[in-house]
């Protein structure tokens, strides 16, 4: 049966899927309520249908004023501040797995309704601003001839580049336009590449560098020897391109910033499909060495999931327990620490959440940039609403993805890889 013919006969039963558990959960923070599971044959699917910005901006908090600052990118991911100012952006689409069921089929359809239809640019963007007025004035392609790139990091006189297949690193000298001398690190896995994307930051001495790397499928249905060495983080010596796992079972860390105010590396972190539209809880959580977070053999600590083959209580028993609960399936992709003093007053110290939206659940869900306070380095209240309008009803003006603070300019940056703008929220008048 071909794909259009799957399609054709199971999106009715996707769309009108109704998932039997609770909707008036408590599921963010440190002990999120969990449901019991609820497998069905299809999943209930729902996704936010492009419309554009048009006029419309995103809101933000009083105060704040939101700006586009670029436009008709191609598919920006993640971003980086540097040392001088500069925004580098990346941009690209990347992955090739297959799809294994016929309900795969009916994702993947569904989930394409909800992105764009530009190519990526499998390229690194700079935006400078010179004469200070927050908009930038200076555009180049900094890094081109990428393969997916997505996260970014400097240090050591570097601009390092995680492609979808290889950590990358190019000398940098301060006011650079373009780069073009870069040298493979090492190799990253990419056979299969079920989640894609490789996240990375640096260590705060510069000397190690830290790469998520996402399973090779939803919880271990491709069969686990192709999940070697996938679903970790690695931890790789700036110098020698030498690594080690640094945690396993993590399933998909999609972004890792530093706490500025511990030096303690933190994830945010994709959970499982397929348990109900209020399981499983996305999250955020210091990454603590020698870990393993559950994955696939269970989630939130010691929660079996039953549908991995074989199973392996010994494996749940172990299973660290995440920090603190961003909400199902949110697709939460930013992660970036206030630095600095942050904005001030309520947005001092804590984090900002780029949360992509759902696709899985008949309410939507995410499709915002949350704020998430901290105190003595840790997750200190509920998360906060910071950056939203991103959806109308049930459409979509843009997908946040990654999210950048500057600390110098006091200023947030949000990729959205749906209207391929970035955006620009600092306080009013700056």
């Amino acid at each position: 049966m071909t794909s259009r013919k799957i399609v054709a006969l199971a999106l009715p039963l996707a769309l009108a899927a109704c998932g039997g558990q609770p909707q008036d959960l408590n599921q963010t923070g440190a002990d999120p309520q969990l449901p019991a599971q609820d497998q069905t044959l299809v999943p209930p699917m729902k996704i936010a249908k492009p419309i554009g910005w048009g006029n419309a901006v995103p809101t933000v908090p009083a105060g704040f004023t939101a700006t586009a600052i670029a436009t008709d990118l191609a598919i920006p991911r993640q971003m980086l501040v540097l040392p001088n100012g500069d925004l580098l952006v990346a941009e690209g689409r990347g992955g090739h797995a297959s799809a294994l069921r016929p309900k795969d089929v009916i994702a993947g359809y569904i989930k394409s309704l909800g992105t764009t239809s530009v190519p990526g640019g499998d390229r690194v963007t700079l935006l400078r601003d010179t004469n200070g007025d927050g908009r930038p004035d200076v555009r180049t392609v900094f890094i081109s001839d990428l393969d997916a790139p997505y996260g970014l990091a400097f240090a050591n006189g570097y601009v390092y580049v995680a492609n979808q297949g290889d950590l990358l690193r190019f000398p940098y000298q301060d006011g650079a336009t373009r780069l073009t001398r870069g040298e493979r690190i090492t190799k990253l896995p990419s056979e299969v590449n079920h989640h894609w994307t490789k996240s990375l930051t640096v260590s705060p001495d510069g000397r190690r560098l830290y790469v998520g790397i996402g399973s090779n499928s939803n919880v271990g249905e491709r069969g686990l020897e192709v999940e070697e060495e996938r679903a970790v983080i690695w931890e790789i010596d700036a110098a020698t391109g030498a690594r080690r796992t640094l945690v396993t079972g993590i399933r998909n860390p999609t972004a890792l910033d530093i706490n500025p105010e511990t030096g303690a590396l933190w994830s945010v972190v994709n959970e499982r499909d397929e348990l109900g539209p209020r399981l499983v809880p996305d999250y955020m959580t210091e990454i603590r060495p020698g870990a393993f977070y559950g994955w696939p053999y269970s989630y939130w600590g010691q929660n079996a999931d039953p549908r991995v083959h074989p199973q392996r209580p010994d494996m749940v028993a172990k299973a660290t327990r995440p920090d603190y609960a961003l909400g199902s399936h949110v697709a939460a992709l930013g992660l970036s620490f206030a630095r600095n003093g942050g904005f001030g007053g309520n947005y001092t110290n804590g984090a900002f959440v780029g949360e992509h939206g759902s696709w899985n659940r008949q309410d939507l869900a995410g499709y915002k940039v949350a704020w998430i306070p901290f105190a003595k380095g840790r997750p200190a209240g509920p998360p906060q609403d910071f950056v939203t309008g991103f959806i109308t009803g049930d459409k979509a003006r843009g997908r946040p993805v990654g999210v950048a603070f500057d600390p110098q300019r006091r200023a947030l940056y949000v990729a959205d890889d749906l209207a391929n703008t970035i955006w620009r929220v600092a306080p009013t008048g700056r």
